[in-house]
């Protein structure tokens, strides 16, 4: 089974979903880094050793790949917002097999001293309206230990669904992560309940 490994924010512009998503949790984020292969890059906290949080834009000085970005960045706009969220793997190709169709083709990636594989689907979306995780198995050592420890952990991630008993099956083929609540709704969306020093926080869409 795998774990959850980071949950992600979509923003348009780097600079600014950073600085809305701070001022919503009190805390400071840390740069991330460019994703040459996607022209993408992204900021990130830690929500603790094994797990962090990510904010990431289209790169107006990165190059765009010869298909649709990765989490549906291409067709993005709005408010920044929580849209996705990783599963890490230990065999990324044998998760492919045991999720459903949509979830993408493997790719070998770089930022700085990281290296992984990631399914990224040819369309840039995931299944389920977006609501399965992105698959990945990191190559190199995980980038959580290595980002400073503000106190803001993870206590539940709500999908809401208007397929819930689908999406709940699809995805307890990946991972049984209790902090993983499926909901119906008639719309796709994704709820973090966040622990910070200033309390609880809960981060969807951020107006």
């Amino acid at each position: 089974m795998g774990e959850l490994d980071h949950i992600v924010l979509n923003t348009t512009a780097l600079d600014a979903g950073t600085a809305r998503l701070e001022a919503a949790l009190g805390v400071p984020m840390q740069p991330g880094g460019q994703h040459a292969a996607m022209g993408t890059h992204n900021t990130l906290l830690s929500l603790g050793p094994e797990d962090y949080l990510e904010v990431i834009a289209i790169d107006p000085d990165g190059t765009a790949p010869d298909q649709p970005r990765w989490y549906d960045l291409d067709r993005f706009e709005g408010p920044t917002r929580l849209c996705h969220w990783a599963v890490r793997v230990s065999d990324l190709d044998a998760a492919l097999d045991a999720g459903p169709d949509g979830l993408g083709t493997p790719w070998s990636l770089t930022r700085g001293a990281l290296s992984w594989r990631m399914a990224v689907p040819a369309d840039g979306t995931l299944p389920f309206g977006g609501l399965m995780p992105a698959l990945l198995s990191w190559e190199s050592p995980h980038p959580a230990p290595t980002l400073q420890d503000r106190g803001v952990r993870l206590e539940r991630l709500t999908l809401q669904s208007p397929e819930p008993d689908a999406l709940r099956d699809a995805v307890a083929r990946l991972t049984n992560d209790p902090r993983i609540h499926i909901e119906a709704a008639r719309e796709p969306d994704i709820v973090a309940h966040l622990q910070t020093p200033g309390g609880p926080v809960a981060i969807g869409t951020l107006t």
